[in-house]
């Protein structure tokens, strides 16, 4: 039976991560990148496709489990009438090969376990040669691809698998390592399983400690922190947002997407999570990422790239995966990275902006680029798109794409101000009057009384409750509140928000997936900007109790299963949580922060026409 996602943690290297269930398998595992072909894919079909399991063979066995306190450690106690055991995981901090390491612990009486390795290559799709180097060492070669097996019990052949059946004791240690290496290297070196632990939880504490948010959610802050990090590719700075490919939207729907890549609109959140947390050498990476990702031709900036900055997502299903509970197509690759979608000039705009009000690096880096992208986006702002939410039907003149082309001039004209940066200031404040004006008069329906998710449409969506916290209107202006209240109205189900009403929208595919986290996390802060703190505090706190038992969040959750869905962890929604958490402890970030560092934008706003 198919676990569920909230009985998954993440364990990862900074190149690469894995899914462990509540059962001990390991179902989910791309090496060497989060985004290469998986060779444990049983999470996306069956235990045959690819896993590593160890667990009791009792199977009325009591299970917790916990991470270590800051850190990516997993721990996961079994414990049954005649004994207990702990099962550790972790990956280390990827040096010369990526290591998956396993120990298990004896902690009371004796317990009987089971162990089970079944390595798939290609997506489940490839079964590897297996050569026994010695009693404790096996080689699993497929193609370009190799896994070394190290364990402390021995392992046997049983068909086109390895298992074994073992016994541990109070006192006693195992340990247990996985280590990748192309085929035609020589076999990486066997894994001081205890020492890397040491040096693991030595890395994740001190990493921890540079957290500077001062909240009553630390604990939540920092795992969410600690999420962010590892979902981040060390070698570029890229943040994938999320470990998997097609957990579903809605589970036995078709909302299946690849997440193992980076999104332009991730950029400004992620600058300011990272930023307000204290990371700005995550900052200056990510800022990196991003500059080396859009270089080129302003009218071939791709909304999403690989998270070493590849442009090539093509899209294509597995047929011979079933599914997360049958949930098909399998995706790999990403079809909308070829999708026009406006509000990522202002995007890239706006974080470029922050990093240099944050003080990363020079005030030059990256402008020439910039200037060049508004180039483009005057001639191609007035078109229709697909919108952040990637509509895969027709292109509409979305709203909130044309408010980001209001911020792409608006940040410009503030840095170059700010920072002394050369550019024709006053024609970029003409377009972005053009563009304000043009939202003011075909975003806003008065009939409603509210912003609308595109021109002519009566649909809202929750996109429209970032205008505030963009500097778009003040949350004082009487169209915002009424937009804010709108939105809160038609989109709320169970207390949590949905993106848009897949009922009334046509955007290409069937209807029907869960609340957005992400969006329900946008309304806690536009609640907090209009004066509603009590309520934002609970809407907040009531979205924490989601979170899975070890503090990871999926893309979406499903209030009439209780469920969570979609990719997992997903970074949309932990960088939202980060940047709330923020917000409520400050009663202004990044309401104020997003539009101009606090004092200075209210100042600016008021002095300019709107």
């Amino acid at each position: 039976m198919t676990s569920r996602i909230e009985d998954y943690a993440l364990i990862g290297d900074l190149g690469s991560a894995a899914l462990v269930g509540r059962d001990g398998s390991i179902d989910w595992l791309c090496w060497p990148r989060f985004d290469s072909d998986a060779c444990f894919a049983a999470l996306l079909g069956a235990p045959e496709n690819g896993r590593w399991q160890i667990g009791p063979k009792e199977k009325t066995a009591r299970i917790t489990r916990r991470y270590r306190p800051k850190t990516l450690i997993l721990e996961t106690r079994f414990e049954t009438d005649e004994g207990a055991a702990t099962l550790i995981d972790f990956m280390p901090p990827r040096g010369e090969n990526s290591h998956l390491c396993r120990m298990l612990i004896g902690e009371r009486g004796r317990i009987d376990l089971h162990g089970e390795l079944i390595l798939r290559f290609g997506y489940g799709a490839s079964v590897p040669w297996v050569t026994r180097i010695d009693p404790h060492t096996l080689r699993a070669v497929a193609g370009p691809d190799m896994v070394v097996l190290h364990s402390s019990v021995p392992f046997r052949g049983e068909g086109f698998k390895t298992v074994g059946d073992f016994s541990i004791e109070a006192g006693q240690t195992m340990s247990f390592s996985l280590s990748y290496e192309l085929s035609h290297m020589e076999l990486p070196e066997p894994v001081d399983v205890a020492g890397k632990l040491r040096e693991t939880e030595t890395y994740w504490l001190d990493w921890a400690a540079k957290n500077r948010i001062e909240c009553p959610w630390d604990e939540a802050v920092v795992r969410s922190l600690i999420t962010l990090k590892a979902l981040t590719y060390a070698p570029t700075g890229g943040m994938a947002a999320a470990a998997t490919t097609s957990l579903p939207e809605k589970i036995g729907g078709v909302r299946n997407w690849d997440y193992r890549f980076c999104w332009l609109r991730d950029a400004t959140l992620t600058l300011l999570a990272l930023m307000n947390s204290g990371y700005y050498d995550e900052a200056a990476m990510w800022r990196g990422w991003l500059l080396r990702a859009a270089a080129g031709s302003p009218n071939q900036i791709q909304i999403m790239y690989g998270i070493r900055g590849e442009r090539r997502l093509t899209e294509w299903e597995v047929p011979w995966l079933a599914g997360y509970e049958g949930s098909k197509p399998v995706r790999i690759g990403n079809a909308a990275h070829n999708q026009l979608q406006l509000d990522i000039f202002g995007e890239v705009m706006d974080a470029l902006h922050q990093a240099r009000q944050g003080g990363l690096g020079s005030h030059e880096v990256g402008w020439d680029l910039e200037r060049a992208l508004l180039l483009h986006l005057e001639t191609v702002w007035t078109e229709p798109d697909e919108g952040i939410w990637e509509v895969r039907g027709d292109r509409q003149h979305f709203t909130y794409s044309k408010v980001m082309a209001w911020v792409a001039f608006d940040r410009a004209i503030k840095s170059a101000d700010a920072h002394k940066l050369p550019g024709p200031i006053a024609h970029w404040r003409a377009v972005r009057q053009q563009i304000h004006d043009d939202v003011c008069a075909r975003g806003y329906d008065a009939a409603l009384g509210s912003f609308v998710a595109a021109y002519g449409s009566k649909n809202l969506d929750a996109s429209l409750l970032l205008l505030p916290a963009l500097g778009f209107l003040p949350p004082e202006d009487p169209r915002i509140r009424r937009t804010i209240l709108a939105v809160e109205r038609e989109l709320m189900r169970d207390g949590l928000l949905l993106r848009y009403d897949t009922t009334k929208t046509d955007d290409g595919l069937p209807p029907g997936e869960g609340v957005f986290l992400a969006c329900s996390f946008w309304l806690v802060d536009a609640l907090l900007m209009i004066g509603r703190q009590d309520e934002a505090l609970r809407m907040f706190e009531h979205l924490l109790t989601l979170r899975n038992d070890v503090g990871l969040l999926s893309e979406q959750y499903d209030p009439q299963a209780r469920r969570l869905v979609g990719n997992f962890p997903q970074a949309f929604s932990h960088l939202a949580l980060v940047n709330t958490a923020s917000n409520l402890s400050h009663y202004r970030k990044p309401a104020e922060q997003r539009s101009e560092h606090a004092v200075a934008g209210k100042a600016a706003m008021q002095a300019e026409p709107s």
